[in-house]
């Protein structure tokens, strides 16, 4: 990983047999370009592969745990497609070589994954999530989807995992389509309560969540096993996402997702006309 004195976007830490892969772009509450995605999945990959590593926390530096898509970015790519369609690449591209993978592997990987989500998680940073065994949640921390107000259909597991989490019926409430804060009654609401700390104790609630299992545990076939396990939903733990760039292909090409982004970036509403 790159030297974090340099302002590496994503820093790996190793705390014994946890490793603590960190989003760290404070300043744009850990919003995700092309450099922090790729970032994002090379830590991913390495510590799913380091067999000293018995255990993830995937977290976030400052106010944010991640915001998702770095819309900035995202609105520069979509009018430099406007200037050269035969050069752009479709919102699906990213989807399949960044969101899903990462998503995956935060599912798969052969040791369980903490999320210690220490402030607003939208967007793929909601999904990211979703996708860990564990969540802790800081008082700061909020949920918000945010796909469907800028046009684009869910990404990176969302639809898959949150259902599962929270329930079919709690999983279509307008709050979990538009935001829910996790904090106090939301989280009790989500079934979450116990997994909610004030925010200076969520580093000391993450630390004990780590050492919970047995130093000599082995993971992969403790995951598999049930209690880190996904089959118990009668489906093995890798989703039918092959669909998902396909969507977001279609629905990033539309008017609407591209006004809606420009408004986003204005700090404006956005205005759907249905193209």
């Amino acid at each position: 990983m790159t030297d974090p004195a340099l302002g590496a976007p994503v820093t790996t830490t190793h705390d014994g047999a946890v490793a603590t892969v960190r989003l760290d772009r404070p300043s744009a509450m850990n919003a995700l370009t092309l450099e922090v995605k790729e970032a994002l999945l090379a830590a991913l990959r390495e510590v799913a592969a380091d067999d000293a590593v018995r255990a993830v926390v995937l977290t976030g530096s400052g106010r944010a745990f991640c915001v998702g898509q770095d819309l900035r970015e995202h609105v520069a790519d979509l009018r430099a497609a406007q200037r050269d369609p035969a050069a752009a690449a479709g919102l699906g591209t990213t989807v399949r070589e960044h969101y899903n993978p990462i998503a995956t592997l935060l599912a798969t990987m052969p040791k369980p994954v903490i999320a210690s989500v220490n402030g607003v998680a939208a967007g793929a940073g909601a999904s990211f999530a979703f996708g860990c065994d564990v969540r802790l949640l800081g008082e700061g921390a909020g949920f918000n989807l945010a796909f469907a107000g800028i046009g684009l259909s869910a990404d990176s597991g969302a639809s898959w995992w949150l259902p599962r989490l929270v329930g079919p019926a709690r999983a279509k409430e307008p709050a979990a389509a538009a935001a829910h804060r996790a904090g106090g009654r939301g989280a009790r609401a989500w079934g979450w309560r116990r997994r909610w700390c004030p925010t200076p104790r969520l580093a000391d609630r993450t630390a004990q969540a780590r050492r919970a299992g047995s130093p000599r545990a082995r993971p992969r076939p403790t995951r598999r096993s049930g209690g880190w396990s996904r089959r118990r939903w009668g489906r093995t733990c890798r989703p039918p996402w092959p669909t998902r760039p396909r969507l977001m292909d279609r629905t990033g090409a539309t008017a609407d997702h591209l006004a809606a982004v420009e408004a986003f970036v204005a700090k404006q509403p956005p205005v759907f006309e249905g193209r």
